[in-house]
């Protein structure tokens, strides 16, 4: 069964469109019209092997926080859909990402039961301008919207880091490794929900 979903999402704010595939090579088609954004979100594919096509536009004028989030929510709600009941996945998964002066560990539970704690950011760090329109905050921002909406408990702690840029960037590409994981089907649990449980 494929493991892929499409959402559209549409407000007086912002337009998404947005398909991904589980299974995919960490194809990506990436335009939020935030140009930070876009390389966060093709990296994020690229390095999770989750095939990821996003169409998003919005007020952008007033600011880039509605088209950020609203990408995000439906990023979430979308790998929840195509998680469906969760059957034979690993479930739990972690990654530990370098970039150059910046280091970042990002540990996943697809447990059901959303939650997400950001550590480690130095200060200052939420006001820096990436890129012309993309602020640290929003960083932490993305991460607790894709774990609310996909179900995810979702830690991200930043161990090392100076320029925004490369925080940025490493916590991103820490989140999509540790997703890679944790979606990917485990062959030795064939099919079973795994969970005590019995449901996720």
């Amino acid at each position: 069964m494929a493991r892929t979903a499409t959402i559209k999402r549409e407000t007086s704010e912002s337009c998404i469109e947005l398909s991904l595939n589980l299974d995919g090579t960490g194809k990506t088609n990436i335009d939020t019209s935030v140009p930070f954004y876009n390389h966060m979100m093709t990296a994020l594919g690229k390095h999770s092997l989750i095939d990821l096509d996003i169409k998003a536009h919005g007020d952008t004028d007033i600011d880039v926080h509605h088209t950020v989030e609203d990408t995000a929510i439906v990023f979430g709600e979308a790998l929840k859909q195509a998680l469906g009941d969760k059957r034979g996945i690993r479930r739990f998964a972690d990654a530990t990402v370098p970039l150059d002066e910046a280091l970042a560990k990002a540990v996943i539970d697809i447990s059901g039961r959303p939650y997400a704690v950001c550590t480690g950011e130095p200060e200052g760090f939420q006001y820096a301008m990436i890129g012309g329109h993309f602020t640290g905050s929003m960083v932490r921002h993305v991460m607790e919207s894709i774990a609310l909406h996909a179900g995810l408990c979702l830690h991200l702690q930043l161990i090392a880091g100076r320029d925004p840029h490369h925080i940025a960037e490493a916590e991103f590409k820490a989140v999509a490794r540790a997703l890679r994981f944790a979606v990917e089907p485990d062959p030795r649990i064939q099919g079973l929900i795994p969970s005590t449980k019995g449901s996720l």
